[in-house]
């Protein structure tokens, strides 16, 4: 029988233990063991069988035990500490307030699909959910003015299974918002919070505003599940990355353009200073940029500046960061239906027009498709600032997108890197914290500069002990989750008494874990099953796997993948060394982390974004194998890991792949296991050991999220901010860069270089000579000012072509009539070897951010 109406129940907690509730609410708790501790004490086996969720602990938890807590005074006094530790971390001045500047934002709103914080709410697929939730923590522990904005999907993504035969199951189960960690937001006289927006075939989409507290940073989370909305308008946020093309646009429509609503309302009722930066978490929020242009120009309450004037405003506050190295990893939607969309009388950005939109999707460059809507062109489009997420993603996303900017080299595409980092108390095990704690580390404050020297005063006994205790303590949860698994998959416990004694804590255990697309290459390591058995059996220095990831629920590829890893881990044979554990979650990857040895990553490269799970294991004292792609690709040093030769420029897929297993397989054999089972008297790897400090020492500082978001706050927020300032400044910035640019479009056919010369060197020059170049430019209709004349100059191969160059602008010598001007420089030869150089003029003015903003450039003919 179906119940008629379903609602949660809420605890009464007697008001000395009031403060129970306020730790429950704000999920600085999933980072700090002090407050797990708070609520494993109340009852240790419930919070375990709960699942180390407070809320539910709290709903669970019996009457008689909370009147015991109350007269417990030791309990109360742990409880008192905890909640006024959480007051001040609240409330206390912190890295940003104290070294930020003053051109640092008052007000950051940052924008994802998805958010990986904690397993309690299961908000996330992914790598890119778990960035966004560690960019959110980091940004709270120093204190930086964030809010954040997502959907809340009624499913999460999707628990995964396997069947006997190891073929992945998807489950779905319904996420009750009032059994989680989520207030709703509420108007004045306590009515529900909501936006909307309008859609084509119906009435207003509407969705209620629910908010997690992660630690001092609100998260807004939109959810249509509510009766205001038709049955096919409830299922907007019914999963994550599900659906249909048209259900995915609703999706993003909802989350940029409900998403901006969303702030606004938030502002209105709590007073949150309004955002000066937007930052979109790759392009599923594109559409945020429309809302702002819809505001500025025909919103109720706006200036009502024609759309390019918006357009730039809209421009100089937003931040799009690419994650992306491929490009199906891009949202593309059909063009008719953003068309269908934008372009009725029921437009979710009313009074924008429909071309202006599509223009800003449109692949209109060499090798696009006209008939698609490109969400990361829109994003490129839509921001000032744009970034890739390590040093080489940087390179390779200028690759994928030179096409916006054809007239530039790829070094010159404004897209620059910042790599991404990691959360260091969510991901560093307690143990290790401890530790760091009792040698006077600080993991938990916002400056963790000063912990890494402290490696050095911890012995190799220590570190070496408290990685065994590390790796028996995953190995428990392993084989806990083995059961559980072979019991889903239909085996009895008659046949499954080996996973009693499966893997082992004195045995190098290496990790993978991660999404399944084809890049990631899972099943590499099954290239030759003959020498991965000899490797795990051999009976002297045996090595084990333990292996996690989900296939999306579509890749039937991926799925083959797993099915292929489960079978050859379900042999008898190797069964007891190698393990895929399903449902890869923050809850299994924080115990699996710290108690891995060695951290395999084996993607194609250079297909790997960044790759932050290896960064985990090294914050642990885990050594990285890694194909030198991503992250690993710009910190790899010799001495912290080991780099997996690639085969770059092999175009056959097989032979690449041989080539790169076998290099694996040899690395092990030849390197990895002699260091690690080679000990001294003392019964401990002194060359391991080594190698473990080196990486704590060289990447513990690189690695950390507080990093990260240090380098969004000085190298893309607090230039966004500055320039947002100066061009909404009673918007005359704004209208006048607008209009220049317009007049520097119009006029750029006429900008030539005409004539280049040169003296002071011949044929042959010495280091530190000076070539002095001068160029005759004709200008049309620009004058100077308008522009910078440059001569560019490097190194030159064979092809004539320049590399690695430099740009020195040329000033004024004198003007001629035709509006024609001589420019001159000095360019000081500093290095020896091939030189060349050219001359040509690009758009000048303070307000662009790059000097490829405009796409023009003009050269010698």
């Amino acid at each position: 029988m179906r119940a008629f109406r379903r609602f949660t129940v809420r605890p009464v907690l007697p008001e000395p233990l009031g403060a129970l509730s306020v730790l429950a609410g704000n999920l600085r708790w999933s980072w700090h063991p002090p407050t797990q501790d708070v609520f494993s004490s109340i009852d240790p086996v419930l919070w375990r069988e709960v699942k180390c969720d407070p809320v539910r602990l709290l709903g669970a938890v019996g009457r008689e035990r909370l009147e015991q807590l109350v007269e417990d005074g030791d309990f109360r006094a742990r409880l008192d500490a905890a909640h006024a530790d959480l007051q001040r971390y609240l409330t206390e001045d912190r890295w940003y307030a104290r070294k930020a500047g003053d051109d640092a934002p008052r007000s950051i709103a940052y924008f994802s699909p998805e958010y990986g914080i904690t397993s309690v709410l299961p908000q996330y697929s992914g790598g890119l959910g778990i960035l966004a939730g560690d960019h959110l923590k980091a940004s709270s522990d120093l204190g930086i003015p964030l809010t954040g904005v997502g959907l809340f999907y009624r499913h999460g993504y999707f628990k995964q299974a396997l069947d006997r035969d190891g073929w992945q199951q998807e489950s779905y189960p319904v996420l009750d918002p009032d059994e989680l960690p989520l207030t709703q937001l509420r108007e004045a006289d306590g009515t529900r919070a909501t936006v909307s927006i309008a859609l084509p075939d119906g009435p207003d989409l509407v969705a209620r505003i629910l908010v997690a507290h992660v630690g001092r940073v609100p998260l807004l989370l939109l959810d249509t599940d509510i009766e205001d909305n038709s049955a096919h308008y409830r299922d907007v946020t019914d999963r994550l990355y599900g659906g249909n093309s048209e259900h995915r646009l609703r999706q993003e429509l909802l989350l940029g353009v409900g998403g901006v609503r969303a702030l606004r309302v938030w502002s209105r009722i709590t007073g949150a200073p309004a955002p000066e930066v937007f930052h979109t978490n790759e392009g599923h929020a594109g559409f945020l940029g429309i809302e702002r242009i819809r505001e500025l120009t025909v919103g109720e309450d706006g200036p009502h500046l024609d759309f390019d004037t918006a357009l730039e405003v809209s421009r100089a506050g937003t931040v799009f960061t690419t994650h992306t190295p491929v490009p199906a990893g891009i949202d593309r939607f059909p063009r008719e239906l953003v068309e269908q969309y934008f372009g009725g009388g029921s437009s979710p950005t009313p009074g924008v027009p429909v071309d202006r939109v599509l223009a800003l999707g449109a692949e209109d460059y060499d090798s696009g498709d006209a008939g698609v809507f490109n969400m990361a062109v829109m994003g490129f489009r839509l921001a000032q600032r744009a970034n890739g997420v390590s040093q080489l993603h940087g390179h390779v996303s200028r690759g994928m997108f030179n096409g916006l900017w054809p007239a530039f080299d790829e070094a010159e595409v404004p897209i620059t890197s910042i790599t991404n980092g990691v959360h260091g108390p969510t991901w560093i095990a307690r143990e290790v914290i401890e530790l760091a704690a009792s040698r006077g580390g600080d993991i938990d404050g916002d400056d963790t500069d000063a912990l890494w020297p402290l490696v050095d005063s911890i012995g190799d006994r220590e570190i070496w002990d408290l990685k065994r205790t590390l790796r028996t303590r995953f190995i428990e949860d392993a084989r806990d989750r083995m059961r559980r698994s072979a019991a889903k998959r239909g085996f009895a416990k008659a046949e499954t008494t080996w996973i009693d004694n499966a893997l082992d804590p004195d045995v190098l255990t290496i990790g993978f874990a991660r999404r399944v697309p084809t890049y990631k290459r899972l099943t590499l390591m099954l290239r030759d099953p003959d020498r991965l058995k000899k490797l795990l059996l051999d009976p002297e220095r045996p090595i084990q796997l333990v292996i996690a990831g989900k296939a999306h629920p579509a890749d039937e590829t991926g799925k083959r993948l797993i099915q292929e890893m489960v079978r050859f881990a379900d042999d008898p044979e190797v069964r007891h060394r190698i393990a895929f554990l399903p449902n890869y979650d923050i809850a299994m990857a924080q115990p699996l982390y710290p108690g891995c040895d060695v951290w395999l990553n084996n993607p194609l490269r250079p297909y790997e974004a960044c790759g932050t799970s290896g960064m985990k294991a090294a914050l642990n004292g885990g050594l990285n194998l890694s194909i030198l792609d991503g992250w690993w690709d710009e910190w790899y040093d010799g001495n912290n890991g080991w780099a997996i030769p690639s085969a770059d420029g092999i175009e056959d897929p097989d032979r690449r792949d041989d080539l790169e297993a076998a290099a694996l397989y040899d690395l092990i054999e030849t390197d990895v296991v002699p260091r690690f089972y080679e000990t001294n008297d003392e019964g401990v790897p002194p060359r391991w050991l080594e190698m473990v400090r080196h990486t704590l020492k060289s990447l513990g500082p690189k690695v950390l999220a507080t990093r990260q978001v240090r380098d969004y706050v000085r190298e893309l927020y607090a230039p966004a901010a500055h320039t947002a300032r100066t061009l909404n400044s009673d918007y005359a910035g704004a209208r006048t860069l607008s209009s220049w640019k317009q007049t520097v479009r119009d006029a750029w056919h006429g900008v030539r270089v005409e004539h280049i010369d040169s003296e002071g060197v011949g044929d042959q020059a010495e280091v530190g000579a000076t070539l002095a170049v001068r160029a005759w430019v004709a200008l049309g209709s620009l004058s100077p000012d308008d522009v910078e004349v440059q001569v560019v100059h490097g190194r030159i191969g064979s092809d004539d072509v320049l590399t690695a160059t430099s740009a020195t602008p040329m000033l004024v010598g004198e003007s001629y009539d035709g509006n024609r001007h001589r420019f001159d420089a000095a360019v000081p030869l500093q290095h020896s070897g091939p030189f060349g150089y050219t001359v040509r003029v690009v758009p000048r003015n303070e307000a662009l951010a790059s000097v490829a903003e405009l796409g023009l450039v003009a050269e010698p003919a």
